[in-house]
């Protein structure tokens, strides 16, 4: 039954505010600092040490900055503590830009096939409005970044700089999702009208203009190099000539990416099931985003195994819950909203992500955890947002932080059960877009 609010009602409510002088009292400090300044709870700090147990060997951080590639960088850093532990290298890193170049180019391949492939659909249905919201975005999964450097390898980051655009996609991305929007209706209308010569031809003419536009805003890649570095006892090493490829084949030859699976804590879904988002993939024919749903004891202890046998661990999270940017804090006790508001904001994991509240908004990697006797006491976080945000850019996370707001981990399969690795083989079932993981 609708209900429309009356005078009465709104005085009443005024009344009841008023009533008590607390509330006076509470409204002038979060007006003034803000709510979550007001709520900050200053107790956090005593229990969030920043020492851990098992720790890996890490110093310098990178920095996304005003981009959406987090899942790109905490790939590419799995990568570089792998390189960096076998070649006593920990401040090596890997060119970003370099397979952000690429993804721009295969995700408009993509788009295009996912844009023919409903053609037949309503322009306003909500498979093709998904498809075109995704249009020129940066955000993504592991097995995106997977994909991008099974096909086209990785390169050092001073062989392909970060530019202007990678460090702000801001305009590029904007002009990218207006072209492929505005190319959509083309090829939808040669669909529909059946000429499957012309649609290979415009498709071939739009994926170059895409090219012209990516080699534009972010320069062309490097097709070979000279891999040059110091190590950390300071020996020099130069390895010259080497395509992203080979660099990749020789130098992480022990690192096969298909060994790895996303384990994912989403309990609004079926536990012990496989489920693929085709809709995000970004390579035809590369891996598939595949995220084995599990109970969360499972993704904690495969991290902690992982982390034990000096391996970093990809992570998607939802960053933006109980954080501090400045100390790098994580933790469910951070901000006492329930409290200043004197309301009960509180909803389990499956009811957040039925109602949008809970999401995967970014990705980390973990490099540490603090165990005391079985307890597990904290984590140590890498984060891509540079060396000014947390303690020289790491982060320290609660355990009840990574229970409630940590929903995929990337480990290694041999940390997995021996059902679960039959599970992560297949069948898949398929999520559309809009899906609560996706």
């Amino acid at each position: 039954m609708a209900h429309e609010l009356t005078l009465q009602e709104l005085e009443k409510f005024s009344k009841e505010f008023n009533a008590n002088p607390q509330n006076q009292v509470v409204a002038r400090a979060a007006q003034k600092s803000g709510v979550l300044a007001a709520s900050y709870n200053e107790r956090v700090q005593s229990k969030l040490t920043r020492v851990f147990s098992t720790e890996l060997d890490t110093d310098n951080v990178t920095n996304q900055k005003h981009s959406g590639r987090c899942w790109e960088f905490a790939t590419l850093n799995v990568l570089r503590h792998a390189f960096g532990k076998k070649y006593k290298a920990k401040n090596f890193t890997f060119s970003q830009a370099y397979n952000f170049f690429w993804d721009k180019i295969e995700r408009a391949n993509i788009f295009y096939n996912n844009i023919l492939a409903t053609a037949d659909k309503p322009l306003d249905s909500h498979e093709v409005k998904s498809h075109l919201d995704f249009a020129g975005g940066d955000g993504g999964q592991f097995h995106m970044a997977a994909s991008l450097v099974e096909k086209y390898g990785v390169v050092p980051s001073y062989a392909m700089p970060e530019s202007f655009n990678t460090n702000d996609t801001t305009g590029f991305a904007t002009a990218l999702g207006d072209k492929l929007k505005k190319d959509a209706l083309v090829l939808r209308k040669l669909k529909n009208e059946n000429k499957d010569d012309e649609i290979e031809k415009t498709r071939e003419k739009f994926l170059s203009e895409v090219y012209r536009m990516t080699a534009i805003a972010v320069g062309e890649p490097p097709k070979r190099f000279d891999l040059e570095y110091r190590d950390d006892d300071k020996k020099y090493h130069l390895d010259k000539n080497l395509t992203p490829l080979e660099f990749l084949h020789k130098y992480l030859s022990d690192v096969d990416l298909n060994d790895y699976v996303v384990l994912t804590n989403a309990p609004d879904h079926e536990y012990n099931k496989l489920y693929g988002l085709p809709g995000e993939d970004n390579i035809q024919g590369a891996y598939r985003i595949k995220l084995l749903n599990v109970p969360m004891e499972y993704l904690t202890t495969a991290s902690i195994a992982q982390l034990k046998d000096g391996e970093a661990v990809w992570f998607g999270n939802d960053v933006l819950r109980q954080m501090d940017r400045k100390t790098g804090y994580l933790s469910t006790n951070l901000y006492k909203l329930n409290d200043l508001f004197g309301v009960n904001l509180d909803m389990d994991k499956a009811d957040r992500l039925r109602t949008g509240v809970g999401e995967v908004s970014h990705a980390m990697t973990l490099v540490g955890v603090d165990e005391d006797q079985g307890d597990i006491r904290q984590w140590k976080v890498e984060n891509s947002w540079g060396e000014k945000s947390g303690s020289k850019g790491y982060f320290v996370m609660s355990n009840e932080w990574f229970n409630d707001y940590v929903y995929e981990v990337v480990v290694h399969k041999k940390y997995l059960t021996e059902e679960q690795r039959k599970i992560a083989e297949g069948p898949i079932t398929d999520l559309p877009l809009w899906d609560s993981l996706a």
